[in-house]
């Protein structure tokens, strides 16, 4: 090797640089005074990992059974005819409805206007104007 090819070796071709720049893992390539287990390092805080991991999924796995007994609770509070009536309830709740009505005669209104009690010459309110 000479020339363009032992600059491209690791070190580039510097004595005593062989081997010793940092390689895909971050860790120092081979040599006398590197760990040759650095590469397995990460393993030394592996039960440290495993335990943080699953605190993680109990603290998701509580939250999502709490959020679920949250939706269950909204369910029984809220009033839905179809669940919480009886079909005989049901039926009964539609007569009634059918029994309202409203009354828009002329006559009625006439009646009010002549027992108001208002003022006819006061002046129309208008909510934030003084007079």
């Amino acid at each position: 090797m000479s020339g363009p090819e032992v600059a491209k070796t690791p070190g580039g071709g510097a004595p005593g640089k062989e081997g010793k720049d940092p390689v895909a893992n971050g860790h120092m390539g081979e040599g006398g005074d590197a760990n040759p287990f650095a590469e397995y390092m990460w393993m030394e805080n592996e039960e440290e990992y495993n335990r943080q991991v699953e605190e993680e999924l109990q603290e998701q796995e509580f939250l999502e059974r709490c959020f679920q007994e949250m939706l269950e609770e909204e369910d029984q509070e809220w009033f839905i005819p179809s669940r919480d009536l009886n079909n005989q309830g049901v039926s009964q709740l539609q007569q009634q409805l059918n029994g309202l009505s409203v009354n828009d005669n002329q006559h009625n209104l006439e009646e009010v206007a002549r027992k108001s009690v208002l003022n006819p010459e006061a002046k129309e309110f208008v909510p934030g104007k003084k007079y």
